[in-house]
């Protein structure tokens, strides 16, 4: 009996050696990378095993049948593969494709400096912008410190890149605001009309920028305003150059808020403490009143309405070139209004809806006359380079637009977006001299559709393709305008972009009054970036190339459009470095360009370069912040070289051939944030151009008047006074700003 049962035995033990089955493999991702520690299981069973520091696997199993065999490994899908376990080996090798996780995923930012708490890579918040020392919370004077944007003092604008002022658009919510900056002076560059307090963030593309912008061949600001604020609030401002008062209240359920503000700014009394090169017989006056309401819906939708109103006037008097001892007296009033009304709303299913509607309005009523020694009108001289001085023009401008973005999202981070947007422009002048009334204007229905998605290939690589089609009225003509931005992740906190894109623009619509037969302007972007971006610590160089295929070409007098055939070019290397970690409480930032380029466009009579390029540029801004003494310093150095001008002494071979002096400017600023009675206060003081740098912008050149040697007389154009000085007192009731000046790290 004994016998028996070790036979029975011993056959059992022979038949499950013998039924055991070897299961082995490997397991790399979808790039053929090795992936150690990945888990197989054969599902429904215990048995399984983990790949070795090969990529290998292999265990044993006594299951016998179909099963799946499945493979997985933390930051990838898991692969499930069917298996027929008999009594030969199993070999199966998996591949794993990456899972796309917001947290690892590279960032498609298209060429972008992204300001946002929403974003990765943080450059410019709004604190940032009031205390950049220079700047005197100006956005567009703090963004001429970062690189691609050049310093031009004497005319207002953005200038990227070699573009011109009129090739860069800002936008608010999504809508262009026509005119951002306060009017043209004469020589005088003018500041942006809206406070930076006004928005949560900020996108400034240099180039390479998204198929949902269009009508700018160079650069796009977005401005996003803020939702809803924290809490209601009541803020004064006092200052010698101006007083201001404002509100918002934000209801108990924090679901709706409104707010108005009233600005009130006359230079005459700063004018009498610092002389000013020009004779202001008008100081600048303006009155600027503000209101929002805003909403949420359901859903976590929102609702914004916004409305700006300004009106100003100013009077500047400045020596004829023309005629010794006389005068030219630039007289200018004005009137701007811009609302716009946005809406996004989540729609379920992974569909977003954004859409907004403005209106802006520009009047300038601007008086230009000779007068004499005694400040009086002079008679006329019937000599037309002095006559013509005299003249009257008023601009009227309208502009509605529309727009609609829809974005569809699938899988865990690929985004289709797409929409359309309607603009309706209308320009109106009428300019009288001597010879008469000039009355002239212009009409354009601008249409646009656009799409774009972001494919995250892997979390290391993201490719964005984008389309957009356009048509002008006024033209009677569409194009088509591909974009493209493709990123690959470097290590954890470093990655490189290249972009590509054609963009389109309208010529400006003040040279075809008369002839609109016209093309699109047009100028191809490519760019190549690298940036690290890690807690407190912000690096980006940058390479690119700007082909301008086509510029509009005007008559010499610069009045009337020939033509679109003119062409160009700007290439460049760029570098930024943001360092806020390494010294406590002290942040600095060091922007450099390089910028090579040429163009041949209104009347230039050969390819030069612009004379609002200059070749070298940086800036240097420093940020020092004392928190128990809640006291802060800032300083900024702003540099360039010299940049050309047109000197009409010299022979036509040497057009703007001539440089100014090289540029320098060093600002400093202080804040102080005391407490006066139940109000949060915060003393600024700045002062521009410390150390009384010589800056010199350009020449104006007389048309007929020669010196002893027989040219023409010129004139510097510099800045109305050597320094700048501010002085301000902003108190607020309800919201302390000091926790927010030090969470900023000032």
């Amino acid at each position: 009996m004994k016998q028996a049962i070790i036979i029975v035995l011993m056959f059992l033990c022979t038949y499950c050696l013998t039924a055991q089955v070897y299961v082995t493999g490997s397991v790399r991702d979808n790039r053929g990378r090795i992936l150690a520690g990945a888990s197989i299981t054969l599902k429904g069973t215990y048995d399984g095993a983990n790949t070795d520091s090969t990529g290998r696997f292999g265990f044993k199993t006594t299951e016998q049948g179909s099963f799946m065999l499945v493979a997985g490994n933390i930051g990838y899908k898991s692969v499930a593969f069917p298996v027929i376990l008999a009594r030969d080996t199993v070999r199966v090798n998996f591949s794993l494709k990456e899972e796309i996780s917001e947290l690892k995923a590279v960032v498609i930012t298209a060429g972008a400096f992204v300001a946002s708490d929403k974003k990765k890579g943080t450059v410019l918040k709004p604190l940032d912008i009031v205390t950049t020392a220079g700047a005197v919370a100006d956005i567009a004077a703090t963004l001429q410190t970062l690189p691609g944007a050049q310093r031009v003092g004497e005319q207002e604008g953005l200038f990227i890149r070699g573009g011109s002022a009129e090739e860069a658009k800002i936008m608010i919510d999504g809508a262009v605001v026509n005119n951002f900056f306060y009017s043209a002076v004469p020589g005088i560059a003018q500041r942006g009309r809206f406070s930076p307090f006004l928005f949560s963030g900020t996108v400034f593309s240099t180039g390479g920028y998204s198929a949902i912008y269009g009508q700018a061949l160079s650069s796009v600001l977005s401005l996003e305003s803020i939702d809803i604020p924290e809490r209601s609030e009541v803020q004064v401002g006092l200052s010698p150059l101006f007083g201001s008062v404002g509100f918002q209240e934000v209801t108990k359920h924090k679901k709706s808020s409104y707010g108005f503000s009233y600005n009130w700014t006359n230079l005459s009394l700063y004018q009498q403490l610092v002389p000013q090169a020009p004779d202001y017989f008008k100081a600048p006056d303006f009155h600027t009143a503000d209101a929002n309401f805003r909403f949420k819906t359901r859903g976590n939708g929102m609702f914004k309405v916004y409305a700006y109103f300004n009106a100003g006037s100013l009077g500047i008097r400045n020596p004829s070139l023309d005629s010794i001892g006389l005068k030219n007296a630039f007289n200018l009033s004005n009137k701007n209004f811009f609302t716009n009304i946005s809406f996004r709303q989540s729609l379920g299913n992974g569909w977003k809806l954004n859409t907004v509607a403005s209106i802006s309005y520009n009047k300038d009523q601007i008086r230009n006359e000779v007068q004499n020694a005694d400040n009086q009108t002079n008679p006329v001289t019937h000599i037309p380079e002095i006559d013509y001085n005299s003249f009257q023009l008023n601009n009227r401008q309208w502009m509605l637009q529309a727009r609609a973005v829809a974005d569809k999202r699938f899988g865990a981070m690929n985004t289709l977006r797409f929409g359309a947007e309607v603009w309706n422009n209308s320009d109106s002048s009428r300019y009288n001299n001597q010879d008469g009334a000039f009355p002239a204007a212009v009409n354009d229905f601008y249409t646009a559709a656009f799409a774009e998605a972001d494919l995250y290939i892997t979390n290391d690589l993201a490719f964005r393709p984008g389309l957009r089609t356009e048509h002008s009225g006024l033209l009677n003509k569409w194009n088509l305008a591909p974009r493209a931005a493709l990123s690959y992740k470097l290590g954890q906190n470093s990655q490189v972009t290249a972009d590509y894109g054609i963009f389109r623009q309208t010529p400006d619509r003040r040279f075809l009054a008369n002839n609109a037969n016209f093309d699109f302007l047009r100028a191809d972007h490519y760019i190549l970036t690298y940036q690290h971006i890690a807690a407190g610590y912000t690096f980006r160089i940058q390479a690119f190339y700007k082909d301008y295929r086509s510029l509009l070409k005007t008559d010499d007098a610069v009045r009337n459009a020939t033509g679109t055939n003119g062409n160009g070019y700007a290439k460049g290397l760029e570098l930024f470095w943001r360092d806020k970690k390494t010294f406590k409480g002290f942040d600095y930032w060091i922007s450099y360009s390089y910028l090579d380029t040429k163009r041949n466009y209104n009347n230039y009579p050969m390819s030069a370069m612009p004379t609002f390029a200059a070749t070298h540029s940086g800036s240097v801004v420093l940020k020092k912040f004392w928190v128990k003494q809640m006291f802060g310093m800032n300083w900024s150095w702003n540099w360039s070289t010299g940049r050309p001008y047109y000197n009409p002494n010299l022979s036509a071979a040497g057009f703007l051939s001539n440089r100014t002096i090289a540029y320098s400017s060093n600002n400093f600023s202080l804040n102080w944030l005391p407490k006066i009675g139940k109000a949060n206060s915060v003393v600024v003081v700045g002062i521009n151009n410390v150390f009384n740098e010589l800056q010199i912008f350009g020449y104006n050149y007389s048309s007929r008047v020669k010196d002893g040697n027989g040219q023409l007389i010129n004139a510097a154009v510099v800045p109305p006074a050597p320094r700048t000085f501010f002085v301000g007192l902003f108190l607020s009731w309800g919201v302390d700003r000091t926790q927010q000046q030090i969470n900023s790290n000032l």
